[in-house]
């Protein structure tokens, strides 16, 4: 987000609803468009609550809205209307949204101080200068970023982590519930053409070697588990594997490029960016939640362990078995007459 207009709302770490804004020629300006994106609804419901801020008199037109000429993705430009600070603080008060309603948290938290001491203080910025995101806040991030790659983590916790650090993130979201229920989905579609579910689904068989896993917790002479069998990364081979960490990799390396750029990056780009990213690679795009629900996986799975569970325990060898088979195998190569 390079356009010094902008505004964005996020959380901290403590739970306390921010909002970062940059001003141009002492106020902001958006366009409906912009407005929209910033409170988490579609253009009409930005154009409505503006008519009705202009036709109560809660505004005047003429004094918050202005004309700019704006080059659009064509590379045309167009007149367009944009709205300063005062309107966009009203319509914050009046769109029902996630994004707007913890825009007015922190507008409320803001009146009141004011209210109360007769001014505001903004403790970070004074922390940081100027603005939020200064050297500081993208130091720290690319520190961040770099202890993620180093992680033991999964491939999609990963890009997981990765979307927490965007600067208006809000774990309990709607787009992040979303963000974290469809990421593996969308990794393990791009890799195999199957979601996670059908993917074990289809994969959990008692007659194969270790059940079809290729992969799995006491791997490769340990037994396997009913929590092994559950997991969808178990079943990939190791192409898959690579091909799922160098997505992954790429992924980080895009992050870790925007951060020494200092450009700020949110919850809406970084899931914009996963689906750039994996079309951009000729990945496959998952569009719907599969034809196997993640309970039915789990129940195919459980039953054909339960099957490959009697043969498992027949051909088991633990390592007291080895242990035993090779002394027993020392013992007959020895001479007759040789001390045991």
């Amino acid at each position: 987000m390079s356009d010094p207009s902008d505004i964005i709302l996020y959380t901290t770490p403590s739970g306390a609803v921010r909002v970062e804004v940059f001003v141009r020629d002492e106020t902001v300006w958006l366009t409906q468009k912009a407005l929209a994106e910033l409170f988490g609804v579609k253009v009409p419901a930005i154009s409505k609550h503006l008519k009705n801020i202009f036709a109560t008199g809660e505004l005047a037109e003429q004094a918050v809205v202005s004309i700019l000429e704006i080059t659009a993705a064509d590379g045309k430009s167009y007149q367009t209307s944009v709205y300063n600070l005062d309107a966009i603080i009203a319509v914050g008060y009046r769109v029902n949204s996630f994004q707007a309603t913890q825009f007015r948290i922190w507008a409320t938290r803001t009146l009141r101080e004011f209210i109360t001491k007769g001014f505001v203080l903004d403790d970070e910025r004074l922390k940081q200068g100027k603005t939020l995101f200064g050297q500081d806040y993208f130091d720290e991030l690319l520190e961040r970023i770099r202890e993620i790659r180093a992680s033991e983590r999964r491939f999609y916790q990963k890009i997981t982590d990765l979307y927490a650090l965007a600067a208006d993130y809000a774990p309990d979201a709607p787009q992040t519930r979303e963000f974290f229920a469809t990421v593996q989905n969308k990794l393990h579609w791009a890799i195999t053409g199957k979601t996670a579910a059908e993917l074990i689904h289809a994969s959990a068989d008692a007659t194969k070697p270790a059940m079809g896993l290729s992969t799995w917790k006491q791997a490769p002479h340990g037994k396997v588990l009913k929590s092994d069998v559950t997991v969808a990364k178990n079943y990939l081979n190791q192409a898959q594997v690579q091909e799922l960490n160098r997505i992954v990799s790429a992924y980080l390396d895009l992050a870790e490029n925007r951060a020494q750029r200092g450009i700020v990056t949110t919850m809406a780009d970084w899931a914009v960016f996963l689906n750039r990213f994996l079309e951009l690679a000729d990945y496959p795009i998952l569009s719907d939640k599969g034809k196997v629900s993640a309970l039915e996986a789990k129940l195919k799975a459980e039953a054909q362990l339960a099957v490959f569970r009697q043969r498992q325990d027949q051909d088991y060898i633990s390592d007291f078995d080895r242990e035993i088979k090779r002394l027993e195998g020392q013992l007959q190569g020895k001479k007759p007459d040789e001390p045991a």
